[in-house]
């Protein structure tokens, strides 16, 4: 059989890779040397469908990288971490409120807002892989499905463990179930500006984290609690709505292989990685739930201002999640993440000598400006940790380091609160315990860079 044969005979398999055809032809002309006529069947064809038999899992092609398609995902996207992320990182709207009409300790009520961002980054191992596996549109609508009732449940309640079960949980469930599965499918459709495409969708958070807060500072007064989430809770549907009819996966099924992808640890950046995340997000809500209860309670504003603090600090992400992940994309994600971990390192550190108003507005926008740039950036650098950047497990890679974020999230802000109450309502113990974390995290980045490329600074990472 000849070259020209066997490329005509490549067309029965538009979706193999160039590279493999060759291989299979050369690997054919070899076998019909071998061949005794009528014996076996064509070389080329034995040998390509042997390897189609061994494959359950078809390579569409690299990235887009643009496109109607691919920059629809990264809308839905945004919209599904408007709904989730951001409404999460408002929650220290709902922890000032609650401290002053339920009487309940903050450490206790910071729970709340721990578990929801617990199962929003724990659930990634089994959604990554259920992303992988193709079952992604069937996982988004369940989490669909748990918001609603979470958010419609939550206008309903009254007590503390009615929060618990609502806010918490469903919603926490609700979150895990959209949010690591719409960026794993963001991430198959960019490459080379994959940066700078989960840069907008990590916007949403900050329109979420500006909108919600709005709608409960003009609401509330005016229309009470259960109304005010009521208001939420459509405008939560009306998105779901819009997403899911929008939402295409690129990649097919990948229906085998493990829950969690153990070999990725073996390799030191990828372990590295996830560590200096880990302390990175230790301490990195802190600021997020506390801004408002440390200028009400300890600088005596009002509750409005203190809103306002919040605002100001989810503001600096409109700028800072989008212009470094820009650059990100030309000279390294790695290296704009890690000079931003120590900049958040510094402010914490720095709130200890806090003492006015204007100097806690000058700390959160510092501290928003370098918060936002991590939170854009840290899913983005994920795949770049595997030598092999394997496409069809970045859902599974993806879930395992939201999971490992997940215990760090989940017991950082209570931690907070506890040293707080320990100090008598002075934030000194805090301060010291999250600008430390920072630090911790900061070095363990520098130590994933030289795990990649050792001290050659000049190189993009």
């Amino acid at each position: 059989m000849t070259t020209n044969n066997a490329q005509r005979d490549s067309t029965l398999w538009p979706s193999t890779r160039n590279d493999e055809i060759e291989e299979a032809v050369k690997e054919a002309e070899l076998c019909d040397d071998e061949n005794v006529q009528g014996q076996q069947a064509p070389g080329f064809a034995r040998v390509l469908s042997r390897r189609s038999a061994a494959s359950s899992w078809i390579d569409p092609g690299p990235p887009p990288d643009g496109g109607t398609t691919a920059w629809i995902q990264v809308l839905c996207t945004h919209l599904t971490i408007f709904t989730t992320f951001g409404f999460f990182t408002s929650f220290g709207v709902y922890q000032t409120y609650y401290e002053n009409t339920l009487g309940i300790a903050p450490s206790t009520i910071s729970w709340i807002g721990s578990i929801q961002v617990f199962l929003l980054f724990g659930i990634g191992t089994f959604t990554g892989r259920a992303t992988d596996a193709g079952l992604f549109r069937p996982v988004y609508i369940a989490g669909a499905v748990f918001q609603l009732v979470g958010i419609f449940t939550m206008a309903e309640s009254t007590k503390l463990w009615h929060l618990f079960l609502s806010q918490a949980v469903c919603l926490g469930i609700a979150n895990g179930l959209q949010f690591c599965p719409s960026m794993a499918l963001v991430s198959t459709y960019f490459a080379k500006r994959r940066a700078f495409a989960l840069g907008i969708t990590a916007l949403g958070s900050c329109t979420g984290g500006v909108v919600f807060p709005i709608i409960v500072q003009q609401c509330l007064p005016r229309f009470g609690f259960p109304w005010t989430i009521r208001i939420i809770g459509f405008i939560m549907l009306l998105l779901n709505i819009i997403t899911i009819a929008l939402f295409r996966t690129r990649l097919p099924p990948r229906k085998a292989g493990p829950l969690v992808d153990w070999e990725s640890f073996k390799e030191a950046p990828y372990s590295l990685y996830c560590a200096a995340m880990f302390f990175s997000f230790w301490g990195l809500y802190f600021a997020f739930f506390y801004i408002g209860s440390y200028g009400r309670n300890v600088l005596g504003v009002s509750y409005q201002q203190s809103i306002n603090l919040l605002l100001v600090q989810i503001c600096m992400g409109f700028v800072f999640r989008l212009l470094p992940t820009y650059y990100a994309d030309k000279v390294g994600s790695l290296n704009v993440l890690i000079p931003f971990v120590f900049v958040c390192s510094i402010m914490m550190f720095s709130w200890i000598g806090i003492k006015s108003v204007g100097t806690l507005y000058v700390f959160a926008v510092i501290y928003g400006s370098g918060s936002a740039v991590i939170q854009a950036l840290w899913p983005a650098i994920i795949s770049s940790m595997s030598r092999d950047q394997d496409l069809k497990k970045a859902g599974v890679r993806m879930g395992m380091a939201f999971t490992i974020v997940s215990f760090s999230s989940f017991t950082g802000p209570p931690l907070a609160g506890a040293l707080i109450q320990a100090k008598n309502g002075d934030y000194t113990y805090a301060n010291i315990w999250a600008g430390t974390s920072f630090l911790i995290g900061g070095l363990l980045l520098v130590a994933t860079r030289f795990a990649l490329v050792g001290w050659r600074w000049k190189i993009k990472v």
